[in-house]
C-alpha cells in the first residue's frame, strides 16, 4: 500500500460524513421553513459532495493502487455503499423540496433520531474496520446495525400505516408514502455498508 493511501482512513472519513449529513438532517426538520428549503437542501448537497469527493478521491488511487490490504472489488464496493447512505440521506429532504412540503407530519423526528443513531453506529464500525484481524467487537457491531435496520422498518411500517388510517388527501398521501420510502431507504444503506464490512471479515478469516 503506497504511503499516503490509507483506504480505512479514508472509509472513516466516509462514514463521518454520513454523520454529519444526518444530524444536519435533523436540523433541517426541527427548523423547518418551507421558505428555507432550496437553501437546506444546498447544505446538504455540499455534504453529500464531499463523500462523493471521498469515494471518488479513493477510486482513483485504488486504479495506481499494486497490493491494497483488502481486496479491490470489496474496498470498492464499501466505499460506493459508504457514499450510498449519504446519498439517501440527501434524497429524504430532496422529496420535501420536490413536493413542496410545507406542513410536516409529526412522526419525522423519530425517524431523522433513528438515521443518527444508525450513521453514528456505522461509523464506530468502520473506525473498528481497521483492526478486523484482532477485533473482538466487529461482530456485535454488526449485530447492532442489522437490529437498527429492523427498527427502523418497523417504524417505516407504522408511519405508513397511520397515513393510511387517518384518510389524509390522496396528494398528502401519494408524498408522505414515498418520504417514508426514502427514510427506509436510509436504514437499509447503512446495513448494507455493515454487510459488505461482515464479507470483508469472513473472507480474511
Amino acid at each position: 500500500m503506497k504511503k499516503g493511501n490509507d483506504y480505512f482512513e479514508m472509509m472513516i472519513t466516509s462514514a463521518q460524513l454520513c454523520v454529519e449529513i444526518a444530524k444536519e438532517l435533523v436540523i433541517s426538520f426541527n427548523e423547518f421553513d418551507p421558505y428555507e428549503v432550496k437553501n437546506t437542501l444546498s447544505k446538504l448537497h455540499e455534504i453529500e459532495h464531499r463523500a462523493d469527493n471521498v469515494k471518488h478521491d479513493m477510486m482513483e488511487r485504488l486504479v495506481k493502487e499494486f497490493l491494497p490490504p483488502i481486496e479491490r472489488e470489496d474496498l470498492i464496493s464499501l466505499g460506493g455503499e459508504l457514499d450510498n447512505v449519504t446519498d439517501c440521506i440527501e434524497d429524504v429532504f430532496r422529496k420535501v423540496y420536490m413536493y413542496n412540503v410545507i406542513v410536516l407530519r409529526g412522526d419525522i423526528e423519530s425517524h431523522t433520531r433513528h438515521i443518527v443513531l444508525m450513521t453514528e453506529k456505522l461509523a464506530q464500525l468502520m473506525k473498528e474496520f481497521k483492526n478486523y484481524k484482532k477485533s473482538e467487537k466487529i461482530k456485535d457491531m454488526i449485530i447492532e446495525i442489522n437490529r437498527l435496520e429492523s427498527e427502523g422498518d418497523k417504524l417505516y411500517e407504522e408511519s405508513t400505516r397511520r397515513l393510511f388510517t387517518e384518510n389524509a388527501a390522496a396528494t398528502d398521501t401519494m408524498i408522505w408514502s414515498d418520504i417514508y420510502r426514502r427514510f427506509e431507504h436510509c436504514y437499509d444503506a447503512c446495513e448494507h455498508a455493515a454487510d459488505v464490512v461482515e464479507i470483508v471479515v469472513m473472507k480474511n478469516s
